[in-house]
């Protein structure tokens, strides 16, 4: 009998030791996925649940304001806590990507992400506003030629243009990054055909001044909502070219060549210098101004920056078209 019971507990022992190891291997095995599951969820699937619940809202939003809106998400990630959300938007008021921002649960929603570092005092924020004032001011406006907030305050600025044209130097400045020497090179928010636009404005600027901010008004009202559409945006440009006297081919061959991309290239080097990173940005004396957006407004910050002021000043314009306070 004392051998039989020593092969008993023998054999006893050997299956709670395989039990344990069977035990070990299934507790592994769900771990394994389990962290499977959440890591992609928090990666991925809540990413995007969290950008849909977001556009869902934006939808009602416009939908509670009579506006009828396409939106399509394009890209979301993870950036400092939130995520970060691209659409691609078309309604009657325009077509264009947008960046915005969304909390992990989808619950708060964030038009704009505004950088807090470096901290600013308000002592040198109130240095920093205030714009110096000469002879001849000057007024650049920073964009994206198919940023929706751009090509607003491009509307809002034409009356003050064409009010101060003869007194200020205006300026529209475009913000991209030029990577090569070819036209593909250049890497722009909006796509290609932003970039091929930045081009063709900085040329017929370039060539064509008088005519120029002409161009871009009849361009944003006509030609913009075909960003996306690129053989009826190239008709619809050299159209609008047209109409004004532009010619076309003198236009195309500096923009697809060294001449435009070096005209960009400038506009970068300024866009860095200022640490101008959205559309639109105004520079006034090469001070960043931050105040409303509205004809009239704009009109009184460059009125401000005169060493003496002309009477075009006294002329009150509009303050009813007013931009929307995003960027891209």
């Amino acid at each position: 009998m004392g051998e039989i019971e020593k092969e008993i507990k023998s054999e006893e022992k050997k299956i709670k030791k395989n039990k344990w190891m069977f035990i070990s291997v299934i507790f592994i095995i769900l771990t394994i996925v389990f962290a499977g599951l959440y890591l992609t969820k928090d990666s991925g699937l809540s990413t995007g649940y969290a950008a849909n619940k977001a556009i869902n809202w934006i939808k009602s939003y416009y939908s509670a304001n009579g506006i009828a809106v396409n939106i399509n998400l394009v890209n979301a990630s993870e950036v400092n806590g939130v995520y970060k959300f691209i659409v691609n938007m078309s309604s009657s008021q325009g077509a264009g990507l947008a960046e915005y921002y969304v909390s992990k649960d989808g619950n708060i929603f964030f038009p704009q992400g505004i950088p807090t570092t470096p901290l600013i005092s308000s002592s040198a924020l109130q240095t920093e506003t205030e714009i110096p004032k000469t002879e001849k001011p000057t007024v650049d406006l920073y964009v994206m030629s198919f940023c929706p907030y751009g090509v607003q305050a491009e509307k809002i600025m034409k009356p003050v243009y064409d009010l101060l044209k003869n007194k200020a130097d205006f300026k529209i400045r475009f913000i991209a990054n030029v990577g090569g020497d070819t036209v593909d090179s250049v890497q722009s928010l909006h796509g290609n055909n932003e970039a091929k636009e930045d081009l063709r404005q900085l040329c017929i600027n370039k060539y064509y001044p008088d005519s120029y901010w002409n161009y871009v008004f009849n361009f944003d009202n006509t030609c913009y909502s075909l960003a996306n559409n690129a053989n009826a945006l190239d008709d619809c440009w050299k159209n609008e070219s047209l109409k004004l006297g532009i010619n076309v081919s003198k236009i195309e061959s500096c923009a697809y060549s060294s001449e435009g991309l070096n005209l960009l290239k400038a506009d970068e080097e300024l866009t860095d210098k200022y640490g101008v990173t959205g559309s639109p940005t105004l520079i006034i004396n090469g001070v960043d101004y931050s105040g409303a957006r509205t004809s009239e407004a704009y009109k009184q910050a460059i009125c401000s920056a005169f060493k003496t002021a002309p009477a075009e000043c006294n002329q009150s314009l509009s303050t009813t078209g007013t931009a929307a306070s995003g960027n891209c």
